[in-house]
């Protein structure tokens, strides 16, 4: 879900936040999941641990949310604090560590959902969004987080180089690079639906709400 709020409603909503205001914080996670998903999937390349790391970022992030100055959007700094979880996660990876086995049951990714009611059309989008999912995963790290950060999740390029510590035609060229080394037919075929990729809406989008009010003990 994008985050459309003006800069004074944000400033409202962070204010909100900081007195525990649950429906504050409802509004702060809902706005913000799409993104904060991607971005963690983008580093960690699987769904489970992508969402773990979004849930310790917003529970960091709400703790510290009185230090937020506003000299960058709420949507840039809670960005920055899913990074730096993702990239702590990468880091403490053992080489021979399955994540599999790490994965309780029942975590099974959410099917894609369709507003075209055709069951074919449904298995269609899902395939279509695997084999771009899967061509994203086998793209180098540093090409494949500016992918996501550019192309999906439409950053700017300036947002990009400031979450990641790059000069702006860094970002240009890992994003030319990355493009480059997708298969020239899938991009053209497939690419307007590059969007869709990696969703975290409806249900999982709640429940990441309902799991972080919990977290935080708010009655």
């Amino acid at each position: 879900m994008a985050v459309a709020a003006s800069l004074h409603e944000e400033a409202d909503l962070v204010a909100a936040a900081i007195r525990r205001d649950k429906a504050a914080i409802r509004t702060i996670v809902r706005g913000h999941n799409q993104r904060l998903f991607r971005v963690a999937r983008s580093i960690l390349k699987d769904d489970w641990e992508a969402e773990e790391a979004v849930q310790e970022a917003y529970i960091r992030a709400f703790a510290h949310l009185a230090e937020f100055e506003g000299r960058s959007s709420l949507g840039t700094w809670l960005t920055r604090i899913v990074i730096n979880e993702a990239l702590a996660r990468l880091r403490r990876r053992k080489p021979a560590e399955s994540l599999d086995a790490m994965r309780p049951p029942g975590a099974d990714v959410v099917p894609l959902m369709s507003s075209q009611p055709d069951p074919e059309r449904v298995m269609a989008q899902r395939e279509i969004h695997a084999l771009l999912e899967k061509a994203i995963d086998e793209l180098p790290h540093d090409f494949r987080i500016v992918l996501v950060a550019r192309v999906i999740e439409e950053m700017s390029i300036e947002e990009t180089a400031e979450l990641f510590g790059l000069r702006p035609e860094t970002v240009k060229t890992r994003l030319h690079r990355a493009r480059a080394l997708l298969r020239k037919d899938l991009e053209t075929q497939f690419g307007p639906v590059l969007t869709g990729t990696y969703p975290f809406a409806g249900r999982r989008c709640e429940m990441m709400a309902d799991r972080v009010i919990a977290r935080l003990n708010i009655p």
